[in-house]
């Protein structure tokens, strides 16, 4: 294991402890946001002049998977607020120096989706909107975002530019009460509402050069972590922390079928047809944590070379790492509906896994119908167009 994976292990029964009181809370609790910032698990992408560790990426989606095997709300947040920092790299040293200079543990929430406008004035933009599903965002003191830049009336322009800029706690107000979910509760995935906020140029960064691979030469960058596609680490910690649930969920219903004995009084054990279904559902499990890290590994091993990780490969990867979220919450399925009706009560985490593994699934990078699409269009020779090269 790795320096951070290791440093977050010791304290699992605390973070598993602690996972119950944060499905009741709806947001981490204070202790689990200590052990991952203690941890180093959100600097693991981090560059190393502001304290972080410029982990590989395979080693940060190992550890967002081990965490969501503990807790599925701490690995999303993990996974999540973890990807962060590895794109402030690519915006003004002075926006790095405003959040990182003084303490680089500072954590940013998100989201990048585009719901507020930026409308221009001298100097920057002053920003309104309301952006939905920030997750962690109690624990975090600036948000990154996503914004379409507006005219002078505020109108979004069309055909849309969007931004994704940083703003600190004092710009922002966050709702309380609009996280009431079934699933993923104690990620505190809360809406965030800006009114009339000052943004300084020097803390927005163009989304498309993020997109399409440029922002890191203008920033600067030279190491292999920055030139990474964002189109790969982007869903990377989202899918490796939901990878992680659906492991939790693997191990929680193994540990609760070697002494159960079903209404017939034959013990799993010697049930054949449950024992084939779990296997195959581990498999499914094993196979989806395979594909997304073989992903990352081929996508560094190019980035390292120089060589350039084309379209039609990143659509792949984007495939690959999509059809590995459906094929492990189909597993968790298989497994849920072979753990009895023990596995329905609350103070189970069995029942917590199987909520959380379907509200992650139901997050936007999870959405197969584009990405399946432009992948094999590519392959056939065609040209995605709009929708279908979005995320990619």
């Amino acid at each position: 294991m790795g320096q951070v994976l290791d440093n977050i292990s010791q304290f699992a029964d605390e973070i598993r402890a602690d996972g119950v009181e944060g499905d009741k809370l709806m947001r981490l609790t204070d202790g689990s946001a200590k052990r991952l910032r203690d941890s180093g698990v959100i600097r693991m992408l981090q560059p190393k002049e502001f304290g972080g560790l410029e982990a590989h990426p395979r080693e940060f989606a190992e550890t967002a998977m081990a965490i969501g095997a503990m807790d599925g709300a701490t690995g999303w947040v993990s996974g999540i607020v973890g990807v962060h920092p590895w794109e402030l790299a690519f915006f003004d040293r002075k926006a790095q120096e405003e959040v990182w200079g003084t303490d680089p543990d500072t954590w940013m929430a998100s989201p990048y989706a585009p719901m507020g406008v930026a409308r221009p004035v001298e100097g920057g933009y002053i920003l309104n909107g309301r952006w939905s599903f920030s997750s962690g965002t109690d624990h975090c003191d600036w948000i990154m975002i996503g914004a379409m830049v507006g005219d002078e009336s505020g109108k979004p322009l069309m055909p849309p530019k969007i931004l994704h800029v940083l703003l600190p706690r004092s710009d922002y107000d966050i709702d309380q009460e609009s996280w009431n979910v079934v699933g993923l509760r104690g990620t505190g995935s809360k809406d965030l509402i800006v009114k009339d906020a000052f943004l300084p140029t020097y803390r927005t960064l163009d989304a498309g050069k993020v997109f399409d691979g440029t922002a890191w030469k203008e920033a600067g960058r030279t190491e292999t972590l920055y030139k990474f596609p964002f189109s790969c680490i982007f869903p990377l910690g989202i899918t490796s922390s939901l990878i992680g649930i659906a492991e939790g969920a693997l191990a929680c219903n193994m540990a609760a079928q070697r002494e159960r004995v079903t209404v017939s009084g034959v013990p799993i054990k010697e049930d054949p047809y449950v024992l084939f279904a779990i296997g195959e559902a581990a498999a499914e499990i094993a196979a989806s944590r395979a594909a997304i890290l073989e992903t990352v590994d081929r996508f560094w091993d190019m980035t390292e070379k120089g060589q350039e990780v084309s379209f039609e490969l990143r659509a792949i990867g984007r495939r690959t790492q999509t059809a590995a979220a459906w094929r492990a919450v189909r597993a968790v399925d298989e497994i849920f509906a072979r753990s009895g009706g023990g596995a329905l009560q609350l103070n189970t985490p069995m029942q917590r896994f199987w909520r959380d593994a379907h509200a992650g699934l139901a997050h936007a990078i999870h959405v197969p119908g584009s990405i399946f699409h432009a992948s094999t269009l590519s392959q056939l020779g065609g040209e995605p167009k709009g929708i279908h090269r979005a995320m990619i």
